[in-house]
């Protein structure tokens, strides 16, 4: 079984996380024997947090409860408030679930946090901008390293800008190998084009047991 453990703090920006969360919970298009996936809302205590979206979600465990294995990945979504001291922790363990092997992921504000503490110095990664990542971590020295696209996957670290969830969810998801290569396919062209065809295409891949 994987482990997702997906960091919420205040003021999260809940719409990245849809996509990715709505398919990996209901598992409505794995493929036949895939490993099933358990989602932990982790954070630095057990106080209900609120979204940006005004949301509110109560975590599911605490930062020290995190099994750190190559199975498991880690979700660190924006928010506004990641400058507070108070999610150093989450970075800390970051660093050392990229150590391992294992998997991180990170979206807009999140990969800011990486970037102040040198992990994106030496990865491929993106971003909102070179010239964000510039702005708010002064500390930032991963020019050489940064690609200027929505989304980005180097082994087991998976970046994103705030427009780049959809693509970042197919990376993560295609990471864990939990759908068949062509629904992973046409489930991305359906969401990114909205094109009909693109849905019954996708509809098409699935055991005939899932449509019915």
């Amino acid at each position: 079984m994987f482990t997702i453990y997906i960091y919420v703090l205040d003021t999260l920006a809940d719409w990245e996380l849809g996509h990715v969360t709505s398919e990996l919970n209901s598992g409505r298009f794995f493929k036949k024997a895939a490993q099933p996936v358990s989602i932990k809302m982790v954070s630095h205590s057990k106080e209900p947090i609120n979204t940006m979206g005004g949301l509110t979600i109560v975590p599911d465990c605490l930062i020290d409860d995190i099994i750190i294995s190559e199975k498991n990945m880690l979700l660190l979504p924006g928010a506004d408030t990641w400058n507070d001291p108070i999610h150093h922790n989450i970075i800390g363990k970051a660093s050392e679930f990229l150590s391992l092997g294992a998997t991180v992921c990170a979206i807009c504000g999140a990969t800011a946090a990486l970037a102040n503490f040198s992990l994106l110095d030496e990865r491929p990664h993106t971003s909102n901008g070179l010239g964000f990542l510039e702005m708010v971590s002064p500390s930032y020295k991963g020019q050489n390293f940064y690609i200027d696209e929505p989304s980005t996957a180097d082994n087991n670290l998976i970046t994103a800008s705030s427009t780049g969830s959809l693509l970042w969810a197919k990376q993560i998801i295609e990471h864990l190998d939990v759908f068949q290569s062509d629904t992973l396919d046409f489930w991305y062209k359906y969401f990114s084009t909205g094109k009909s065809e693109y849905f019954f295409a996708l509809m098409q891949t699935l055991p005939s047991s899932t449509i019915n």
